[in-house]
């Protein structure tokens, strides 16, 4: 889990993750949930808490989950046993808080620390199901290059300019370009604006609570172009996907794959 705050940024390591599915924590801040596979960056973070429908994703990754706490729903969840939970409350050792930022904007971790971690516990390969996949291919009449998606605020809206010779979308947000301290502007091979019903619950305090499992609408960008789809989860295992009006699977293009948690009602997407 990656903080998204001001006091956050720019953050370290999400240049070089697989998938990362942002959703609103509390009071309209986003937060990530960072995905890793083949790419094992040395600095990750800064490391915050974990939600409970940050926990039902992740489950479809049978992945390591490094998080500092979370909501009392996420951590009852993430505790229960079914996954390989590395909280940073019971591992310290596996973590560091940097003396550059302050509390609790500074927790930081590393590949060579979790796979230390991870190797400990037994947690030495996954076994999951992941997105279908596509080689990439610029669009010649691109149909989609300037995305605007609207999750809450200013400082936490993003945009998306798509580059054709790269074939990917820098990404934007609070106005500014989104930048990895270490790796420069993050700019995903696709990005998706996924629907959701999203409410303010009291729990440990007042906490979103976001409907993960069902189906609902969505748009993929890629190649420069635009679809509208429909996502579906049918249980926490079970792993996202998309389909076409037919009813066709959708395959989404090899590479980083950004996945934004849209309110319904509240957040919306454009296009030009």
């Amino acid at each position: 889990m990656i903080e998204n705050s001001p006091d956050a940024r720019p953050q370290s390591g999400l240049k070089d993750s697989g998938v990362v599915f942002e959703a609103i924590a509390e009071g309209g801040i986003t937060r990530f949930l960072v995905l890793y596979q083949q790419e094992k960056p040395q600095l990750i973070g800064p490391v915050r808490s974990i939600r409970l429908y940050d926990v039902e994703w992740v489950a479809a990754f049978n992945a390591s989950t490094a998080h500092v706490g979370g909501s009392a729903g996420g951590l009852v969840e993430v505790r229960n046993g079914d996954y390989r939970d590395i909280d940073q409350f019971f591992n310290a050792g596996s973590y560091w808080r940097a003396s550059d930022r302050y509390a609790p904007h500074n927790v930081y971790t590393s590949f060579a620390k979790l796979d230390a971690l991870n190797t400990a516990k037994g947690y030495t390969s996954s076994a999951f199901t992941g997105f279908t996949r596509i080689d990439g291919k610029a669009s010649d009449v691109p149909t989609a290059t300037l995305i605007d998606i609207k999750l809450s605020s200013a400082l936490y809206n993003s945009t998306y300019a798509y580059d054709k010779a790269s074939n990917t979308y820098l990404r934007s947000q609070g106005g500014a370009p989104h930048t990895d301290r270490e790796q420069g502007q993050i700019a995903p091979s696709v990005v998706v604006a996924m629907k959701v019903d999203e409410s303010t619950v009291l729990q440990d305090g007042k906490r979103e609570a976001i409907t993960t499992i069902g189906s609902g609408a969505a748009t993929i960008f890629q190649n420069g172009t635009v679809q509208e789809v429909t996502w579906h989860k049918t249980s926490k295992t079970s792993q996202v996907t998309y389909t076409d009006a037919t009813g066709k699977d959708v395959p989404l293009v090899r590479g980083q794959t950004w996945i934004a948690a849209v309110p319904n009602g509240a957040g919306s997407v454009t296009w030009q």
